[in-house]
């Protein structure tokens, strides 16, 4: 049924071999860097590579300051302590997400309350937001309450799905009118902007991945952006054990953790941003065939939405129906080419089963239908 379909993205990436999902591209200065990097024996979280990346992704999202992390789960983790989280807290955040997302929350021994996506934008719902918030919600000596458990909402993570900015500004206006820390979730949108403006740079905070099949990759790796300097140097003292500067003594003033990124990761990540730009170009020149080619055959291309400049990290497809969907994912996997259905909802997993939701209606029709395509860069 689908041999037209396996055909296709075989000739786009022009080969009869096995088409992974998203393989790492690297094309520059990674093994000199690297090179550079053992011979100065600087090989853990000190070095002149971890200092140049972080000046680099800030310049890259416009953002005063950058702090390498060791993966986009504990940059995420470590944004939502500086945001405040604390344990008993409540945090709102989409089911249609990963699962580092809810990890990063319950590390911080908090509780995730699941509000609906966006059909286009496969992201959390300014509306279903405004009606949860409108319908459960109270404020109380400038705190957000929850009128169903009492505690109190301390944050909001909206996650920028497969790289297409969600409706940012809208959710921005209302955790303000409700007094809730907007953390963003911008691991797989590096190179992707909403109204002219980089994703992770409407929240105070922000998380980005660099995990192995993001769009430039350490291997792993995350980063915390932020223009606010208090909240950088916290980042920056926390992630590094709370070790206060000092010649030779060891001494540390609070829980800290082990979370910076090592010297020899970020010099991979340096010659990747030399090419990101090269990168995302190819990227939406391969969104750019397969939405001719998908609407030819009468399904829908899930492309980037009004205001918006997606980094298409992972191009997705919208399939009749969950048996449509299946047969899909059978065909295109024994037949060499790696395609995927989306993430399992967070609130059917036993550990955030009895989380609070709203209505998930958008988010349970796109698990049944949406899968992704190989997304790799061409060059």
């Amino acid at each position: 049924m689908f041999k037209e379909t396996i055909d296709f993205i075989k000739s786009a990436f022009n080969t009869t071999e096995f088409i992974a999902l998203h393989e790492p591209t690297f094309i520059g200065n990674e093994k000199k860097y690297l090179n550079e990097c053992i011979d100065s024996t600087f090989v853990s979280s000190v070095g002149k590579f971890v200092d140049q990346f972080e000046q680099m992704i800030a310049d890259y999202t416009g953002v005063k300051y950058a702090i390498a992390t060791a993966n986009g789960t504990s940059a995420l983790h470590m944004s939502l302590l500086l945001s405040g989280v604390e344990a008993g807290d409540e945090v709102i955040t989409q089911p249609l997400t990963f699962i580092a997302t809810c990890n990063a929350i319950s590390y911080c021994n908090a509780q995730p309350i699941f509000i609906d996506v966006d059909r286009g934008t496969m992201g959390l719902s300014p509306q279903a937001l405004k009606a949860f918030l409108q319908e459960n919600c109270v404020i109380e000596d400038k705190k957000c309450i929850n009128k169903t458990t009492g505690k109190i909402i301390k944050a909001c993570v909206p996650m920028h799905t497969f790289g297409h900015p969600c409706k940012i500004d809208e959710i921005q206006v209302l955790c303000n009118e409700y007094n809730i820390a907007l953390v963003e979730d911008a691991a797989e949108s590096l190179g992707s902007y909403y109204k002219g403006q980089h994703t992770g740079t409407f929240s105070r905070v922000a998380a980005i991945s660099f995990n192995g099949n993001k769009i430039i990759t350490s291997g792993g790796g995350g980063c915390i952006i932020t223009n606010d300097e208090s909240l950088a140097k916290e980042a920056k003292h926390l992630t590094t054990t709370a070790k206060i500067p000092h010649k030779w003594e060891y001494t540390h003033d609070m829980i800290g953790y082990n979370y910076r990124m090592p010297n020899i990761n970020a010099a991979l990540l340096v010659a990747q941003l030399e090419n990101l730009d090269k990168f995302l170009l190819s990227k939406r020149k391969l969104a750019k065939e397969y939405k001719e080619f998908f609407s030819i055959n009468k399904e829908q291309f899930i492309e980037e939405s009004n205001n918006s400049q997606s980094n298409y990290w992972l191009n997705a497809v919208i399939l009749k129906d969950k048996a449509q969907r299946d047969l899909f994912l059978e065909e295109t996997n024994s037949n060499g080419v790696m395609t995927r259905p989306i993430w399992m909802l967070m609130n059917k997993l036993d550990m955030f089963k009895n989380a609070q939701c709203g209505d998930l209606s958008n988010a349970e029709w796109l698990e049944d239908r949406v899968v992704n395509v190989p997304s790799s860069v061409r060059l």
